[in-house]
């Protein structure tokens, strides 16, 4: 898959692109909202999943998504990876879009099995 990143602690955004990589994933990285907006702009064929922080230094992952579909750049999934949890953080991140939300520090597990139900859900799409 051709995946946006969006995570502003460096490291992390480190760790999941060797990862996504690893896996055979290609990906661009941003570590803010303006970063993704401008890549998904520039992207020719965008993306097939956003993979993003939801607490970013400019806005947030609910706005991006919402900002990446009025652009008409929204990607085919989106999961949010953060550190907010609640079950109101959960179903906001449902309601802006995202079809997944994992909670911080997701194991590479858990992260490997909403990639593959990502992929699948988008081989569907296509």
């Amino acid at each position: 898959m051709q995946i946006l990143v969006v995570e502003d602690h460096a490291d992390t955004l480190r760790m999941l692109e060797l990862f996504l990589r690893a896996l055979g994933h290609q990906t661009d990285l941003a570590r803010n909202v303006q970063e993704a907006l401008a890549l998904a702009a520039s992207a020719e064929k965008g993306f097939d999943l956003l993979l993003s922080d939801l607490q970013l230094p400019d806005g947030d992952g609910w706005e991006l998504l919402w900002r990446l579909r009025k652009a008409g750049r929204e990607p085919k999934r989106a999961i949010a990876l953060s550190g907010w949890g609640s079950e109101e953080d959960k179903a906001k991140s449902q309601r802006a879009g995202y079809q997944v939300h994992l909670v911080k520090p997701a194991t590479a597990g858990i992260l490997k099995a909403a990639l593959a139900e990502a992929a699948e859900a988008i081989h569907c799409i296509r």
